[in-house]
Parts: C-alpha cells; sequence; structure tokens
C-alpha cells in the first residue's frame, strides 16, 4: 500500500502538498514513547520510501525540495531524543545527501555538462557513449533551422519554454527588438518531413486504449505545427525526421521539409555486412541503455498527466520515438536494396535478427522488426517473400502469430510471462494497459481516493521494476567492427514518408499486388 500511494499519489495529490501533509503529521516535540514515536517511525518510513522512489526527480522539485529539507532537519533533532530511530535517520541522511536536493536560493553548479540529444547530433563519440537519463534541467544542444534551410545551433535546457527557445534563436540571429515591435517577431514551428503528427507516439500513447500509433498516415504534404509560447519540452516530442523551424508569420506558408535525412541512392550499408547476431546484440544493448534511463514514474505522467508534467517523460518519449525509427529502419533498408537476390537475402537476415532478440529478451527490438516487415511497402513485395526459404517463411508466421493483437495480445503476454529478468518489453503496450485503467475507473468516488485503482497502476508500474531488477549481460567486443556496427545501430538514418516508402516499393517490383 505504501508502494502504491507513493508511486501515484500525483493523481489526486500533487508532490508539494503531499509532502507537506507528511510534515503536518511529523510530531513537533517529544510525546513519550508511546504514540509520538509510532506516529515518528510511520512519517520516516513514508519519507524515506519516497526518496528511495523519485530520487532524482526531486532535483527539478524546487518547492518539495524545501519542504523535504524542513522535515529533514525537524526529524534530525530527534536523533538524541530516539535512539530507536537510529538507523532510519541514517538512512534518511545518506538518502538525503544522495539525491543533492535543489532550493530556489541555491545556485546550479558551474561547468555543467551538455548531454547530446541522439537524432539531432550524429557525432560517432556522442552515439557511443552510454546512454544517462535526462531530466528537465539537463542542457543539450539542437539545430533550429531558418526558412532558407540555414541554422543556428542554441545551447537550451530540456524543459525549456517555446519562448526561451525563440529568445536563444533571437539572440544568435542578431534579431532587433525593433524587428519584434513591427510585427516581425519570430514563431517557432515543427515541420515533419514524413508528413506524420509530431511525436512518434507521444499524442497517440494517450489516445483511448489502443496501442500508440507509431507509423505515420499517408499524407501528400508535410504538416506543420506552430508552437503555443508557454509550451515546454518540445525537443522530445520531435518526430523522426521532424525539425524545428524559427520564422515570422509572413514566411510561414513558404517553409518546407528538409530534404530527406537519408540519400535514397541504393547501395550497401552497414547491415548487409554485420552478421545477425551482432546487430541483435547491439540492437539490445542499446534499448536496455534507454529502457534503463526512464524513471517508473515516468509511466504514470505520460498516461496520467502528472503534475511534474512533460519534462519528466523525456525519456520514456526518446524510447517510443526509437521504436518507430526501429520499423522504419526495416523498410528503409529493404527498399533501398535493388537486386532481388539480395533483398531477399537481407529480409532472411532481418528475421534472423529478429528471433535473435526475441532470444535475449528484447522484446521491443522485436516487435518493432515484425511490425516494420508488415508495412505495407513491404509486405507487397510478393517476388522477394516468394524467394524467401520456407522455413523463415515459417518462422516469421510464427512471430506474426505472436505479436497478434486479438485477446488483448494473450500470445505475446503468456510468453512474456515466461520469460525471467532481465527483459525489455514492448512499451507501447504497457502505456495501453495503463491507458485502460485509468479510463476504466475514476480515480476519486464519493470524495475518497479510489485505493483499488491506484493498486493496480502500481503493480503495472512494478512490472517494469522487476523487468530491470537484474543487469542485462551481453558479451560485446571492442575491435574495430563491432564498434562500426554499434555506431550504425544507435545512429540508423531511415525514411519515415509513407509515400516514399510506396514509391520506392512500386518501383522494384511494379506489378505485385
Amino acid at each position: 500500500l505504501l508502494d502504491d500511494i507513493v508511486l501515484t499519489h500525483s493523481l489526486f495529490l500533487p508532490t508539494e502538498r503531499f509532502l507537506q501533509q507528511l510534515h503536518q503529521q511529523y510530531p513537533g516535540g517529544p510525546r513519550g514513547w508511546g504514540s509520538g514515536l509510532r506516529r515518528k517511525r510511520a512519517v520516516l518510513a513514508v519519507l524515506l520510501h519516497f526518496l528511495e522512489t523519485y530520487k532524482g526527480l526531486l532535483q527539478e522539485e524546487e518547492s518539495a525540495g524545501k519542504v523535504i529539507k524542513e522535515l529533514y532537519l525537524l526529524i534530525m533533532k530527534d536523533t538524541s531524543l530516539y535512539h530507536e530511530l537510529e538507523d532510519e535517520i541514517i538512512k534518511l541522511h545518506q538518502l538525503v545527501e544522495t539525491v543533492e536536493l535543489k532550493v530556489a536560493d541555491e545556485t546550479p553548479p558551474p561547468n555543467k555538462q551538455v548531454k547530446p540529444l541522439f537524432r539531432h547530433f550524429r557525432r560517432i563519440d556522442s552515439c557511443l557513449q552510454t546512454r544517462v537519463a535526462f531530466r528537465g534541467s539537463d542542457e543539450i544542444f539542437c539545430r533550429v533551422y531558418m526558412p532558407d534551410h540555414s541554422y543556428v545551433t542554441i545551447r537550451s535546457r530540456l524543459s525549456a519554454s517555446v519562448q526561451d527557445i525563440l529568445a536563444s534563436v533571437t539572440e544568435k540571429l542578431q534579431y532587433s527588438e525593433e524587428q519584434s515591435a513591427r510585427g516581425d517577431a519570430l514563431i517557432l514551428v515543427t515541420v515533419a518531413s514524413s508528413g506524420g503528427a509530431r511525436g512518434a507516439g507521444g499524442a497517440a500513447g494517450r489516445a483511448g486504449g489502443s496501442l500508440p500509433v507509431l507509423t505515420p498516415p499517408l499524407c501528400p504534404m508535410a504538416e506543420k505545427a506552430v508552437l503555443q509560447p508557454s509550451e515546454e519540452c518540445v525537443f522530445t516530442t520531435l518526430g523522426i525526421n521532424s525539425h524545428l523551424f524559427a520564422c515570422t508569420r509572413d514566411t510561414f506558408d513558404s517553409l518546407v521539409p528538409l530534404p530527406e535525412e537519408i540519400q535514397v541512392v541504393p547501395g550497401d550499408t552497414e547491415i548487409h555486412r554485420a552478421e545477425p547476431e551482432d546487430v541483435a546484440n547491439h540492437l539490445t544493448a542499446f534499448h536496455w541503455e534507454l529502457f534503463r534511463c526512464i524513471h517508473e514514474v515516468e509511466f504514470v505522467d505520460y498516461v496520467f498527466h502528472g503534475e511534474r508534467g512533460r519534462r519528466e517523460t523525456a525519456n520514456l518519449e526518446l524510447l517510443l520515438q526509437r521504436c518507430s525509427e526501429v520499423q522504419h529502419w526495416v523498410g528503409t533498408e529493404l527498399l533501398l536494396c535493388e537486386a532481388l537476390g539480395k533483398r531477399a537475402h537481407l529480409l532472411k537476415k532481418l528475421i534472423k535478427i529478429a528471433a535473435m532478440c526475441k532470444q535475449n529478451q528484447d522484446m521491443l527490438s522485436f516487435y518493432a522488426i515484425v511490425i516494420g516487415l508488415n508495412n505495407a511497402a513491404i509486405s507487397r513485395l510478393r517476388l522477394t517473400w516468394e524467394k524467401l526459404p520456407g522455413k523463415f517463411k515459417n518462422l516469421f508466421r510464427k512471430f506474426e502469430n505472436l505479436t497478434d493483437p486479438c485477446r488483448n495480445h494473450k500470445t505475446y503476454r503468456e510468453v512474456l510471462a515466461k520469460m525471467k529478468p532481465p527483459l525489455i518489453p514492448f512499451v507501447p503496450l504497457i502505456l495501453k494497459d495503463l491507458t485502460f485503467l485509468h479510463e476504466g475507473s475514476k480515480t476519486l468516488l464519493d470524495g475518497l481516493v479510489n485505493v483499488e485503482k491506484l493498486h493496480c497502476i502500481a503493480e503495472k508500474v512494478r512490472t517494469v521494476r522487476k523487468y530491470r531488477s537484474r543487469p542485462l549481460c551481453l558479451e560485446l567486443e571492442a575491435s574495430p567492427a563491432q564498434l562500426q556496427t554499434k555506431a550504425y545501430v544507435r545512429q540508423l538514418r531511415v525514411i519515415d514518408n509513407q509515400n516514399l516508402l510506396f514509391e520506392l516499393s512500386y518501383k522494384l517490383e511494379p506489378g505485385s499486388q
């Protein structure tokens, strides 16, 4: 019950108020060895569990940090009064030091490291680094483009508002106040080269009980969306090949997407040279890093709009975008392979990679590859599928059965239940389950908290904790060839424009149905 409340309290009570209530429950002075000691132990138990659960997230909560420090100082006064609390107080002291709580009047540490946000910069040295969790106060580099496709590189907080981003762009461009006063003020726009909606799975993950839609719909024109000045955390909501543009309202209509990031030139890429096992292992290793970066509370905030807001779902958003990226990578590689025999061999290799990802218990990569192979632009390649050996046709049918959504993904759930940690689940399905729990029952009933609902939500979140309860152990060599495969896997270049994928598909096999 304690874990249920700590994980889900933001559904009915903001964090600051939750901690204030806790502070009020702590007796201000000695009340003998009876109820006072029991009450203090109870408050300590809640506070310790809260700090253990939230840890780094509290660095973003200035007001919450202040309440915790006040309560901490109050509790520390009891060290000499109650020797029975000594163990809990020592643990509390260690946790408070580890969390490094931020208070409003404290100055930020100097020379803060800037983290690379994958997809925006494809430097090899950055992509080979182990992924670390993002927080709202982290600083990143990002490009903001102009209508003529020139760009400025800005340094910004991940949680920066659109207004803050535009201020940085204005400063870089030396945009004068007179221009803004004349009505030439800059606006920030997202332009999706895919023609798909902004955010790979971002909005869809919150919509209804269906799985997040990770494949953009057919659309002949790229979508442009003006961002409101108060919007925050826009960097992690960008689609795979979406970009930020700064322009005036007069030039908005002239905005066109950047040329496709990947040159549509057939030829061999690393996938043709690398061994299936190596590709599968590097996919699993990278996705494990991304999965480990997600704080379990992000699942609650993503679906239930917790009071911490979007800034605390950045790591989850990035993993969803990666899932979409892998789906489109499968189609991109196949459709850029012109020779029929080589294309059939690559199809066989991709099915092998999916099998090895499943063996690694990386169900995220497995699912993404199978969904990618079921893309209409790929499934219509009749000649290619006919050249696939019967053994692999049967294997792929089994994979399709495993990913079949019938009876609420019954087959997949049965397979997952037999797996022991560590494992990487198909994360969009967890979000679907949480959305179903949210929409299926009310949080408050007759003014009282629906404890059963909180328990069901917390149980689902605890499955994530269980999946990550043991470390992933993969033997990956550090040879030049392995590093090349690692770099390839971590910075996939994909076409996410469904129209373009169909165009390539019809060029390869015009008569296929």
